[in-house]
């Protein structure tokens, strides 16, 4: 077994509080501290975890002992600080989405392969093994040929007006916050990029005019369709909805999937069977991937690479949106 890879994190987002337990729990991972702009909020976090803390992030970057960094700031900030992670030669694990357009995600990408370092972009609930048994169930043809996709990613956090996706910067709003996860799973389990894309929105000023909730169209290869509803104002749901030729696909808890909620449901000329998947938590499985990519034992999966062909389609949602009209995907 290889030894493990030690990380710094850099901020302490809500996000942390289910991120850096998962990754305590792995052998594959050695957290050395976590970085604040508040000195104090870092010592909190760090005393909670028995780990260091570090006055602010370049102070966190500077230690020559930590290879890799998990990057939780709000996306507007991620391009900085992935960028000054990778010119101190750190790996870094950005949060999704990686990028608030395709043009910074080739820059934040051509840095990170200037410095020889990793970059990925952490969509936890593609690390965890379910994500690997529908594709491979798709791709035996177990509900015949895809015909359409459907995915309803939705919370309500209307009344928390200081939610940093709530603060009208760039990056923010309901296609940033979880539509990045509909366009990235379809794009996935298609294995190809969309042709043109359309969305509706519903956007506040309140919560700094952004889309609070988005209606997508993104039309794939062959006729193939997929919707998503998603949304930071609505009832909670996360579900995935695969229809194919001969049957379906069902996928409850479909992007926050707790160590209870892996199994999912394939429908055939009325037949419904649940296929049991390994109990794992997703969070410490995407840590003991990243850390197994930086010391050379496979690929990273979701790499700078693939981040860009998300943030294009991002960028074309977010178009389409705002300017109320089909957009096409153009790389």
């Amino acid at each position: 077994m290889s030894a493990p890879v030690r990380w710094g994190v850099l901020g302490v987002a809500g996000i942390t509080e289910a991120v850096i337990p998962a990754m305590l729990a792995s052998e594959s991972v050695e957290l050395v501290g976590i970085a604040s702009r508040n000195l104090a909020r870092a010592e909190e976090a760090a005393v909670r975890y028995g780990i260091k803390a570090f006055d602010g992030y370049r102070a966190l970057l500077a230690d020559p002992s930590i290879e890799a960094v998990y990057l939780p700031t709000p996306n507007a900030q991620h391009a900085e600080w992935a960028m000054r992670a990778a010119a101190a030669g750190k790996h870094v694990l950005c949060e999704k989405p990686m990028a608030v357009t395709e043009a910074e995600a080739r820059e934040m990408a051509a840095t990170a392969a200037a410095h020889n370092v990793l970059l990925g972009e952490a969509f936890m609930y593609a690390q965890h093994p379910r994500f690997a048994m529908i594709a491979q169930a798709l791709a035996q043809g177990r509900i015949g040929d895809v015909r359409a996709i459907h995915t309803v990613f939705t919370f309500d956090a209307s009344a928390e007006l200081g939610h940093s996706g709530f603060q009208g910067a760039p990056g923010s709003g309901a296609t940033y916050d979880v539509g990045c996860y509909a366009i990235h799973v379809t794009r996935h389990l298609l294995g190809c990029e969309p042709d043109a894309v359309t969305a509706h929105a519903a956007t506040s000023a309140l919560h700094g005019d952004i889309d609070m909730s988005t209606s997508m169209l993104m039309e794939f290869p062959l006729g193939v369709s997929s919707t998503a509803q998603v949304g930071m104002w609505s009832t909670d749901q996360d579900t995935i909805e695969i229809t194919g030729s001969r049957g379906r696909l069902s996928v409850p808890h479909a992007f926050l999937c707790g160590p209870d909620d892996g199994d999912f449901i394939i429908t055939v000329d009325g037949v419904t069977e649940v296929i049991e998947v390994p109990r794992v938590n997703h969070y410490t499985s995407q840590a003991e991937h990243f850390s197994g990519a930086v010391r050379g034992e496979h690929q990273l999966r979701f790499d700078a690479a693939d981040a860009v062909a998300g943030s294009r389609v991002l960028d074309a949602v977010t178009r389409s949106w705002r300017s109320g009209t089909r957009v096409e995907v153009t790389s």
